[in-house]
């Protein structure tokens, strides 16, 4: 199918408006940065004043998220209008093999999007649009680059999710940028091609799509911008050099809008703002966490709230200054750009609506939003599913098929599960869920016939970081940000973690427990069971849940193959059982 047959399949309208009638379109997407990091959005850590003032020109919506939580799915979405499931394309290309310690098996991922879908760069050439992409593409390489899904132009996208260096020269992964002064900083020379295009052909409506690869790993930024920021403590925003990356970006921000004034096209121009999923809030092998995206939940490759949210500015000509409540979404993205400029397309052909209307004063649609990821992220998430339906979240643990039911507008940092208590809800939300997986092809994780979980080292010690935990219950939780690291949130003593292991050597073995607790909060009963061998310990007070000390608790009996230890509290006379990091088995002497 050619491009002009594939857009008119989409109903695109054959007769294109005057170039006087058509709005020019300015997409910007920021890669890994989360809704927080702005001050329009909370920050007062990161100087964002460009950004912020963009924010107050036209609407900002508060509760918009992305597709996926890691970058390429989301990306799919945003210029396709459509689920990444309907492509395959559901984690980042190529994305990981699987892991022996990791229970399931996450379905085959597609290396590209298809050439087959049809893009925004299509539809807006059909409509006479000149088309450029200018940085991160991270949807193919040869064969599946911009130039081949209806982009003009393309200028730094390749199948490359990061650049290798930030500052020239940039590394082969990065194509299309041609000579570049050692030293050039990406942030920068991407900027100066969105402005030349901006500014290349007086007269012609333009669609440019600017993909920032800031700011993703690896986190590199001019120093004397770095020079500015203060670490922070931990808990919040606080990575001097994340920061400088995100003033780049502000910076960014204000030259491409003062190029549009230049040319004359500031009020004749849509411009959106968003990002391909939320922060980064995990160490990723840095000493400091990127960002922090409270009091939204996790960050990056998790389907908590601040893995999903992202930031989603909007101005365009006859839209007022708003701030909007209300989920929205990726796939909105591309409707509801077509319709603000005049493009006819078929709404069915977009699992994504317009949102046009609520620009002008409409409410936002009611409907579900699903999210869908089902890969073991880099990050630590799991594989699982979302479903958001008003307030109510529903988030699927496919490992466990355990749900937990949160209210975002009461509890945005998802910190209490509400599915004990509304078992009805559970089940409507979850039958919903498995309804659209069915519908739209959706592939699910298979179990790992090679699952080897937590095995020993070479000295025979086996050690069960919290991360492997496996939990049951309402609260219990592991809770990845850098400054916790454990297994947090025990506050019933229902709740239970198990940890899979695998053991060569039968025998005794000397267990020890990396625990915390806060002050007046000691004195649980804790039992820990390998089969019928068990023994229970007394949890110390040490002084705060994240004060680890690390105990000797008794010893334990273990038999060779794979294995299970359980961690029962048996009373909790403080407000919670304990923090656990780490559990430890070594062959008794």
């Amino acid at each position: 199918m050619t491009r002009l047959l594939a857009a008119v399949a989409l109903g695109l309208s054959a007769l294109p408006l005057s170039a006087a009638d058509k709005p020019n379109v300015v997409l910007i997407v920021f890669d890994d940065a989360g809704q927080r990091d702005f001050g329009c959005y909370g920050s007062t850590y990161h100087k964002t004043p460009h950004i912020d003032a963009l924010a107050k020109q036209g609407v900002r919506f508060t509760e918009a998220t992305s597709a996926s939580p890691v970058c390429s799915p989301s990306r799919v979405a945003i210029l396709t209008g459509r689920h990444p499931v309907r492509y395959g394309l559901t984690d980042w290309v190529p994305g990981q093999p699987p892991r022996t310690g990791q229970r399931l098996v996450g379905p085959k991922n597609a290396t590209a999007l298809p050439l087959a879908a049809v893009t925004a760069g299509e539809l807006f050439r059909a409509a006479g649009y000149r088309t450029a992409h200018v940085g991160k593409w991270h949807l193919g390489g040869p064969g599946f680059a911009p130039t081949e899904q209806g982009f003009d132009l393309n200028v730094g996208g390749s199948a490359a999710g990061h650049p290798p260096s930030y500052f020239a020269p940039y590394g082969a992964s990065i194509t299309g940028l041609g000579a570049a002064a050692t030293g050039e900083y990406l942030t920068d020379r991407l900027t100066d091609e969105a402005v030349r295009f901006v500014g290349a052909e007086p007269g012609k409506p333009f669609f440019l799509c600017l993909a920032h690869y800031a700011p993703h790993t690896p986190l590199q930024a001019r120093p004397d911008v770095v020079a500015k920021y203060a670490p922070g403590k931990p808990g919040a925003q606080g990575n001097p050099t994340y920061a400088a990356m995100i003033e780049s970006l502000d910076d960014s921000i204000a030259r491409v809008l003062q190029a549009l004034a230049a040319a004359k096209v500031a009020d004749d121009t849509v411009v959106i703002l968003t990002s391909d999923n939320g922060g980064l809030a995990t160490l990723e092998g840095m000493a400091r966490p990127a960002t922090f995206n409270g009091p939204h939940r996790e960050g990056k490759g998790f389907l908590y709230e601040g893995g999903m949210r992202v930031p989603l500015l909007v101005r365009a000509p006859g839209v007022k200054p708003a701030v909007l409540a209300g989920a929205v979404n990726g796939i909105d993205l591309l409707p509801t750009l077509l319709d603000l400029c005049g493009i006819k397309a078929d709404a069915k052909e977009f699992d994504g609506v317009s949102l046009a209307k609520v620009l002008h004063g409409a409410a936002v649609p009611p409907r579900s939003l699903v999210y869908f990821y089902p890969h073991y992220a880099n990050q630590g998430g799991k594989p699982g599913a979302a479903i958001r339906r008003g307030d109510w979240k529903l988030v699927v643990d496919f490992e466990t098929d355990r749900g937990e039911l949160y209210d975002l507008k009461a509890d945005p940092g998802e910190g209490r599960n509400f599915a004990p208590m509304n078992a009805t809800l559970v089940q409507d939300l979850r039958g919903e869920l498995d309804a659209w997986v069915k519908s739209r092809g959706a592939k699910l994780p298979t179990p790992n016939p090679d699952y080897r979980p937590n095995p020993p080292g070479k000295d025979g010690v086996i050690t069960m970081h919290s991360r492997t935990a496996t939990v049951s219950g309402t609260q219990l939780r592991y809770e990845p940000l850098p400054h916790k690291n454990t297994l947090g949130y025990w506050v019933r003593v229902e709740d239970t973690a198990a940890f899979d292991f695998t053991a060569t050597t039968p025998g005794a073995y000397t267990v020890e427990v990396l625990q915390g607790c806060g002050k007046g909060s000691g004195g649980s009963e804790v039992e820990l069971s390998i089969g019928a061998s068990k023994l229970t310990f007394t949890v110390k007070d040490t002084g705060g849940f994240q004060a680890f000390e690390c105990r000797a608790v008794g010893t334990l009996t273990v038999e060779t193959g794979k294995q299970t230890l359980t961690v029962t509290p048996l009373k909790k006379p403080g407000a919670a059982v304990m923090d656990l990091r780490e559990v430890v088995l070594r062959p008794a002497k």
